[in-house]
């Protein structure tokens, strides 16, 4: 019995080990949030792209408790910091994807991991901030690509809800949320009809279903207006209660011109009639998408429109030119007309924000117009630039330290800081990387 009792006890012990060593290896296995930054640190000898001024060469960076404290060839640097050897790299401000649904979206084929479309038409009040999963195994891939925050959008129906600028690191929604709301995110339904083989949708159901659309649009606002009107008379005296309406609510910051409606159209048509539909709502207008928007440039600079231009990296219409969507972001700054460069929108490809910027370079934009596109007039259009953008004494250490040219594709991100705080590099990219290099060392043993 004491023999029976000895092997059952020592197997027990042997299943308690493997265990633990299968738990070990899983938490370290997975990218872990960081600490808050509690020494000052130093990156000394590097080449500082400070994107808002010049570019040092073997210069400085300074940060302390998540604030750039100095910059500069001959930055000080106080007594106590940790100082890194950053030589023959570069340090640049974190890339920014300026649209995308980071942290709404996971698994496409399950439908649980998506959470990016609400049920309904209008819904404004949907927050993407609150339905972010910070788990999510995206947000360490895009981290390695040098993202470093990210304005994740709500998507579907006419009136989605309101996006919101999110760091890439953090172990709730309220850690990674930077700003909130950024904007009202409108989807501008297609204006033109154009005949699907593949749809039995005849021209006359298409109008149909266009004009309810629109007539949805300008219905909330006329709507959210007059809410906002009967909720600040409420102070006067006679005037009844009334009930607070959460999808009006969230609309009167755009009433009052505090945030702007980005409004997603790629179409001359869509753009036109969002410029002529913004102008008589009175409220700041952003064209997300903006593949024609070439075609209005005119308009775009006299009302001062911003464009946040995605997907740079697609191909045009059959009949366009080849180029068409390459020399997209060229054309715009050559009109003077504001813009940043983004990537497709899927958190899946949001590490490839910078290629996106690169490809512009490639076909006529400047390559400090390029790196701007994704850094400062980024954060300038998303209502950020004050935390993030550029490398400036007061704002946040959201930065990345790189072993060569940004917009260079073979370029690797080796160290990503933001708010001073050093991330965790791994992500299941490397992971599988790793996995599988082993699997072929094994094969040729």
């Amino acid at each position: 019995m004491n023999k029976e009792r000895n092997v059952i006890l020592n197997a027990v012990k042997n299943l308690t080990i493997i265990s633990l060593s299968l738990n070990s290896f899983a938490v370290a296995s997975d990218p872990v949030p960081a600490p808050k930054q509690k020494t000052p640190i130093a990156l000394v000898g590097g080449t500082i792209h400070t994107v808002s001024g010049d570019v040092i060469q073997n210069g400085t960076i300074v940060f302390d408790k998540g604030k750039i404290t100095a910059v500069g060839a001959n930055a000080p640097i106080p007594s106590g910091a940790e100082r890194i050897d950053v030589a023959r790299k570069h340090v640049y401000p974190g890339v920014i994807d300026a649209k995308t649904d980071m942290g709404l979206t996971e698994i496409g084929s399950v439908r649980g991991t998506l959470d990016e479309v609400e049920t309904g038409t209008v819904n404004p009040n949907t927050r993407a901030e609150v339905a972010l999963n910070p788990e999510s195994e995206l947000i360490p891939v895009a981290r390695s690509g040098g993202i470093t925050v990210a304005a994740t959008c709500p998507s579907g129906g006419v009136i989605s809800g309101t996006s919101a600028a999110i760091m890439l690191d953090g172990w709730t929604w309220e850690e990674l949320t930077l700003r909130a709301p950024l904007s009202l995110v409108v989807n501008w339904p297609a204006m033109t009809y154009v005949q699907n083989p593949f749809s039995r949708q005849t021209k006359e159901e298409w109008q149909k279903q266009r004009d309810g659309q629109l007539k949805s649009l300008r219905d909330a606002f006329g709507a959210a207006r007059s809410y906002m009107a009967a909720k600040k008379a409420e102070q006067q005296r006679g005037v009844p209660y009334h009930d607070t309406d959460s999808r009006w609510e969230a609309m009167i910051p755009v009433l009052e011109g505090k945030i702007p409606v980005w409004v997603n159209a790629q179409e001359l048509s869509q753009i036109q009639a969002a410029i002529t539909w913004a102008e008589q709502e009175g409220v700041k207008l952003v064209i997300v998408g903006g593949r024609d928007s070439w075609r209005v440039v005119s308009q775009l600079k006299a009302k001062d429109i911003a464009v946040i231009v995605t997907d740079v990296q697609s191909v045009g219409r059959r009949w366009e030119d080849y180029d068409v969507v390459f020399t997209l972001p060229k054309k715009l700054k050559e009109a003077g007309v504001r813009f940043c460069i983004t990537g497709d929108g899927s958190a899946s490809n949001s590490r490839n924000t910078a290629h996106h910027a690169a490809n512009a370079a490639a076909y006529g934009l400047s390559k400090d117009d390029a790196l701007n596109s994704v850094t400062l007039s980024a954060a300038q259009i998303l209502g950020i630039a004050d935390r993030v953008g550029s490398l400036e004494v007061g704002k946040d250490a959201t930065l990345l330290v790189a072993n060569g040219d940004l917009l260079e594709i073979a370029t690797n991100i080796e160290q990503v800081y933001i708010q001073g705080k050093k991330c965790d590099m791994r992500d299941k990219h490397k992971q599988l990387y790793g996995k599988y290099q082993e699997k072929y060392r094994q094969l040729k043993n």
